[in-house]
């Protein structure tokens, strides 16, 4: 009979093959670019990194190519609202509904299918918006998932779509970011930062390249909260985040 922690060691190395081979399978999927009539969504890069704090930094972004009349059509502060809700509506879906997203007046919870397993914690989001690029950003409250060091602290999780100048006639071009800055991981400060990157953030790097993918359908969820429920023009954004200055990414 083979000792208990050999067996132990068979199923762990077994599992941990098949997410290896389900995180090779799914970047290839996911790096490429995908078309769907006159919209087409870029190659989706990533750039992670973890700083000697144990601060990371997670951007996943993708170009946009679309025709000006959709542009047009979809440049307003309600589609901005609209995308933030995209994105956690498709960590909903991808989840199995498992994860889902609460909503207070003040707060955003991710949550484990309910309170009070909440993995993340958010204050509601800031909305930044001109003729050229749209910002929604939310800063990291607490949550399972954060480390003491990183709870109400300076980390958020942003969405940037900037547009970009035009490729050919017709055509616009957005550049899309979703970035997680300042963000101390329960995981890697408990545990190990190796443990962290080949699980926790190898899935968000997933999750979030399908969410860019996605965009190629041009379907944004209607917004549960509602703030820019009546569409607007770009320059009409009621009470503007102030502009600021974004650290480089070179």
């Amino acid at each position: 009979m083979r000792r208990p922690y050999v067996v132990l060691l068979t199923v762990v190395g077994s599992l941990v093959g098949a997410f290896a081979a389900f995180v090779l399978g799914a970047s290839r999927i996911l790096n490429r670019e995908r078309r769907l009539g006159d919209t087409l969504i870029g190659r989706p890069y990533d750039r992670t990194e973890i700083a000697p704090s144990g601060a990371v930094r997670s951007v996943q972004g993708a170009d946009v190519t679309l025709t000006d009349e959709d542009f047009q059509r979809l440049w307003n502060p309600t589609n901005l609202e609209r995308l933030a809700r995209s994105y956690w509506a498709f960590l909903t879906r991808v989840s199995l509904g498992l994860i889902r997203v609460e909503y207070t007046e003040g707060e955003r919870h991710v949550v484990f299918i309910r309170s009070p397993l909440v993995l993340l914690s958010f204050h509601a989001p800031d909305y930044e918006m001109d003729t050229n690029r749209g910002i929604v950003r939310w800063r990291i409250k607490q949550g399972l998932l954060v480390a003491p060091s990183g709870r109400e602290g300076d980390g958020y999780l942003e969405i940037d779509v900037q547009r970009l100048p035009s490729v050919s006639p017709g055509k616009s071009c957005l550049h899309v970011d979703v970035e997680v800055a300042n963000f101390y991981p329960a995981i890697a400060s408990s545990l190990s930062r190796f443990l962290y990157t080949n699980t926790q953030s190898r899935i968000h790097v997933i999750v979030t390249h399908g969410f860019l993918r996605s965009l190629v359908h041009g379907k944004l969820s209607e917004s549960v909260v509602g703030r820019f429920a009546v569409p607007q023009t770009a320059e009409e954004t009621p009470d503007p985040v102030p502009a600021r200055e974004r650290s480089s990414l070179a």
